[in-house]
């Protein structure tokens, strides 16, 4: 087993068997939009933004048993005010041919040296959510959804 398959195997482990069960704890639910690109399936609280965990970014680093990537989309071909559009925010993901949604994605590190802050993580990747949310329903966004 090379590096690669061994921090894949370990990220999801971790993600099965911690977050995804503390998520569900916390009003989150399983959503059955298919992500374009992440073949696992994703959480929800709303059907507006929608969780993925990407197990495969920086998978061939040494340290990739100490984090991941989650990736919030909004998988609904809409429109997004310019102030939502940026990094902190809102970038494209093209989809297929003219189709795009938008994304944020956010480097989740759970491991610290030795000690694991499993917890910290899962707050901050929940906030993060709320955070992005709240912005989209502030915005209106979600009168473009029907």
């Amino acid at each position: 087993m090379n590096l690669r398959e061994a921090n894949e195997i370990f990220r999801k482990a971790i993600i099965r068997v911690y977050f995804e069960p503390e998520l569900l704890k916390i009003d989150y639910q399983k959503s059955f939009v298919k992500h374009p690109f992440i073949p696992d399936d994703g959480l929800l609280i709303t059907d507006l933004l929608h969780l993925y965990f990407d197990i495969t970014t920086g998978n061939d680093y040494p340290d990739g048993d100490e984090w991941f990537t989650v990736e919030y989309l909004i998988p609904h071909p809409i429109k997004l005010p310019d102030h939502l559009k940026d990094p902190d925010y809102f970038t494209t993901l093209s989809v297929s041919q003219g189709i795009h949604f938008w994304r944020h994605r956010e480097l989740i590190r759970y491991k610290y040296g030795r000690s694991k802050k499993l917890s910290e993580s899962l707050g901050y990747l929940d906030k993060k959510y709320r955070e992005l949310n709240k912005a989209l329903y502030d915005s209106s966004v979600i009168d473009q959804i029907k």
